[in-house]
């Protein structure tokens, strides 16, 4: 898939990454260990631990690397609000560990990961803490299919979702 111009859309990492990622694809059983939104203006917004926390940055896009899904429901200004908050925010190791390897959902409240942003960007407000990259990727694509999202947002149709990439 190529990213759409002008649509939100949420970017999966399953490129092999480092050690850290190998870790999150083990421990959730997925593919997947690290996300980011990719803004209409080609910004791709996340918690990242390689980059030490929320930030925006170009990516240069490589499909073997990336599943992209559609967020054409997603409001931009709440992404950018949720960014600006917590822009410079350091990477949450803490809450990667007490919220995501052990489920106490007990997280950092000056730090994020990458899931945590992305689910609160996208309006899970207050349970970002509990969403995994492929967690987060299900519940999308959920919504994705939708009816009511899909005759709203026709350009959801033909989109692999994180079960069918």
């Amino acid at each position: 898939m190529e990213l759409k111009p002008g649509v939100i859309t949420l970017a999966m990492y399953k490129g092999k990454g480092q050690l850290f990622n190998a870790a999150i694809r083990t421990w959730t059983g997925s593919i997947y260990s690290h996300c980011e939104l990719v803004m209409p203006d080609g910004r791709w917004l996340s918690a990242s631990a390689m980059d030490g926390g929320v930030r925006a940055k170009r990516i240069d896009y490589k499909p073997e690397h990336w599943l992209l899904i559609p967020v054409p429901w997603a409001n931009t200004r709440t992404i950018e609000a949720v960014f600006e908050n917590h822009e410079g925010k350091g990477y949450d190791w803490l809450g990667i560990a007490l919220a995501q390897f052990l489920p106490l959902g007990i997280d950092s409240k000056r730090r994020m990961f990458c899931s945590e942003f992305c689910a609160d960007a996208l309006g899970f407000h207050g349970a970002g803490k509990r969403f995994s990259p492929i967690l987060l990727a299900e519940a999308v694509g959920r919504i994705n299919r939708l009816p009511a999202v899909r005759l709203a947002h026709p350009l959801t149709e033909g989109y692999p979702d994180a079960q069918h990439a």
